[in-house]
């Protein structure tokens, strides 16, 4: 308060010093001149205005002549001695006031500007008073409809010119109406949730609410909301904890917050449980690009593991189907080395919360390339559509190519060769497909050129 009163100190000080200035340089000095400057073409004769002049009485009412005519001059703004000054005060909360239980109303901002015009210091002093407060009444109205309402505010300074930006606005008087809706609860804060642990379930205390609102406000209204927060920092352990206070959210089909509406409760409890799913899988190495000519891949480490495996924490549904965690490397143009050693990153597929370790090193052996040919006689289906049956009119077997090293492809049969059809987008009648391979192996590779006849027909 002290520093207030010092403020404004200062500014009447300054406003004075001017009033000053300005009156001894348009009103002192001028009459000055004047005196001396006809007293000083006088003095050589004894004239009436000498005689004046030298008049107390004179004086006085020449003096106060003049103090009338300043005094007519500023009050009808002929000479200004204060600057004007203006100032806008952005963000002035609205303070709605109507019946909020038979009425919904609309179009209302939150907040308006003001900008407040008048003398320097009267508009230093209702800025630093900061008590700007607006009001929408609307109380007068009891029936639903359209109507052009003005705001209203209050004035800490009268001096002061205050502008509303608006100044009114057309506001829309709904009916209010009533609707039961469900709750969902959608989780929020994941990511700081620790990462081994996972949302088993939530208990909410009530799965409905009541929504009101404008009926057409409540028939855009998809889903109502429990917002539940895990990325409280007491979540360490998998366990039950009990919430208080939980936020609902009402929201459109376009997933938009719809703010216009009263939600009893407007809060919930309920119980959060959290647990910790793992499952452990091995780490498989897929590589990317081509050899030099003659060269084969004849051993791959991770780790300097032949059976390298890793630790996998995440949503049960999600991990229960994770039968393996890949991991790509590059190897165009490699061979002529006897080995090579590559960093790779472990990626989390979806599901996946956290790895038990995220990257590896992958040592890869090459060796002499060799081949061998096999006769495959089991082709599978792939991608027929429903409503469809296939029939392999083809009766020959298909040659598959083996390439790796020697050591590698001793050990593979016909049988271990996953040969398919992809029948996507093909209907009824006959069809020449494509032989492919499904290969899981970097160990080896086949090369397959045959097509065969399939035959689709309607069930």
């Amino acid at each position: 308060m002290n520093k207030l009163f010092k403020k404004i100190g200062k500014i009447l000080y300054a406003i004075f010093e001017s009033i000053y200035g300005v009156i001894d340089k348009i009103i002192i000095m001028p009459i000055s001149r004047l005196v001396y400057n006809l007293n000083k073409k006088s003095n050589s004769s004894n004239s009436i205005f000498t005689r004046l002049i030298n008049r107390p009485q004179f004086l006085i009412v020449l003096s106060l002549i003049f103090a009338v005519i300043c005094f007519l001059l500023i009050d009808n703004k002929v000479i200004s001695l204060v600057n004007n000054d203006a100032e806008n005060i952005e963000n002035v909360p609205v303070t709605l006031i109507y019946n909020n239980e038979a009425f919904v109303v609309e179009n209302v901002p939150e907040s308006i500007d003001i900008t407040i015009t008048g003398r320097k210091s009267d508009v230093y002093l209702a800025k630093q008073m900061g008590e700007f407060k607006v009001e929408l009444n609307l109380s007068k109205y009891t029936e639903a409809g359209s109507y052009k309402a003005y705001f209203t505010y209050s004035k800490n300074i009268n001096s002061v010119k205050y502008l509303l930006n608006p100044s009114y606005l057309t506001v829309n008087i709904k009916d209010k109406v009533s609707e039961v809706k469900s709750v969902v609860y959608d989780i929020v804060g994941s990511d700081d949730l620790d990462p081994k642990l996972s949302v088993e379930k939530v208990d909410l205390d009530s799965s409905e609410v009541v929504v009101k609102g404008s009926q057409e406000t409540l028939d855009k209204i998809s889903s109502i909301k429990a917002l539940i927060n895990v990325a409280d920092k007491t979540y360490t352990e998998a366990g039950t904890y009990e919430l208080t206070n939980i936020p609902l959210v009402a929201y459109d089909n376009n997933g938009e917050i719809i703010k216009n509406v009263e939600i009893v409760p407007k809060t919930l409890t309920g119980n959060l449980v959290l647990n910790s799913y793992k499952t452990t899988v091995p780490v498989t190495v897929t590589t990317i690009g081509n050899l030099v000519a003659g060269k084969a891949i004849s051993s791959i480490t991770i780790n300097n593991s032949a059976n390298f495996s890793v630790d996998v924490y995440g949503d049960s549904e999600a991990i229960k189907n994770i039968t393996s965690i890949p991991v790509q490397v590059l190897v165009d143009g490699l061979g002529t080395e006897n080995s090579v050693k590559k960093e790779a990153a472990i990626r989390r597929t979806t599901g996946v919360r956290y790895l038990s370790i995220k990257n590896v090193t992958v040592t890869i052996a090459f060796g002499n390339e060799e081949q061998k040919t096999l006769e495959i006689d089991s082709i599978t289906q792939r991608n027929l559509a429903d409503g469809y049956s296939a029939t392999i009119t083809s009766t020959d077997k298909t040659p598959v190519q083996v390439k790796g090293v020697l050591s590698n492809i001793e050990a593979i049969e016909a049988k271990d060769v996953n040969a398919y059809v992809d029948l996507s987008g093909l209907g009824e009648g006959t069809h020449d497909v494509e032989v492919k391979i499904d290969n899981n192996n970097p160990l080896v590779n086949y090369v397959v050129t045959r097509t065969i006849t399939i035959k689709i027909s309607k069930k």
